[in-house]
């Protein structure tokens, strides 16, 4: 059955599977309003303009998601068209997350010609984020889903036509685990593949919208070491919004 992304949903994810970084800038809010009610001026002004900052920055944090998440084309996956993929008939499409798919089944839906396989590498004792496991409550995850470590995938050697790694790969922390992950994937894809990574990066535009939010995020340097220590090379770095970028990767010495 088609799975269809409700009004909102996007947004509305963020807040549910975040609560608790919402519910502290309410209580901050709170106790600064209440604060200001027993100081004289300037002290006022002081303690309002924190407060209009943190009102200011949650609400700019969430008219963005609200932009990425529900009003940009970004699940409407029309962005993948210009990549020249091989989705075809018998082709394999490896599905990569870390714990919260949203996108198998709207790949399935875009190539229906192609062989798609979900794979989940998410490892409660390394993947740590709270909002990842509160995902995994709210969302089954998609039929068929294979768990598999990140150090090791069980798939045949050059037998991946495509691999989507969409919003997971930065929940791979550490640098070495990262390095030896994409080795693999490397490993799995075939000469003629390619990789699709698609991140938010720890740059300007994320700043602006999610303040010290964007630490979670990897700087593109980051990437681009993750990327030379598995010989890839990117024939295509796109952005899907200012927030969101898509690098495409292929191996060293290929083209396509």
């Amino acid at each position: 059955m088609e799975r269809i992304r409700k009004p909102f949903q996007g947004v509305r994810n963020i807040i549910r599977f975040n609560w608790h970084f919402y519910l502290l800038a309410t209580v901050t809010v709170t106790l600064m309003l209440w604060v200001a009610t027993m100081l004289h001026h300037p002290l006022t002004v002081y303690v309002n303009l924190i407060t209009c900052l943190v009102i200011a920055t949650t609400t700019i944090s969430l008219l963005v998601s609200l932009y990425i998440y529900d009003l940009s084309n970004l699940y409407s996956l029309n962005w993948l068209d210009g990549l020249n993929l091989n989705t075809g008939t018998g082709s394999k499409l490896f599905n990569i997350n870390a714990g919260f798919d949203e996108t198998s089944h709207l790949l399935q839906q875009k190539y229906p010609s192609a062989s798609l396989q979900a794979f989940d590498f998410y490892d409660p004792a390394k993947h740590t984020e709270i909002s990842i496991k509160r995902a995994r409550s709210a969302y089954p995850a998609y039929g068929n889903t294979i768990a598999v470590t990140t150090s090791s995938l069980p798939l045949e050697t050059q037998s991946a036509d495509a691999i989507f790694l969409l919003f997971a790969a930065h929940e791979i922390r550490d640098d070495d685990e990262r390095a030896v992950f994409f080795n693999e994937l490397s490993r799995v894809l075939k000469s003629t593949g390619k990789v699709i990574v698609t991140e938010h990066l720890r740059n300007k535009p994320n700043f602006l919208a999610y303040n010290i939010g964007f630490l979670h995020f990897l700087s593109k340097a980051s990437w681009y070491r993750t990327f030379r220590a598995a010989y890839f090379t990117i024939e295509t770095e796109t952005k899907i919004t200012p927030f969101i970028t898509t690098f495409t990767l292929i191996k060293n010495g290929t083209a396509s």
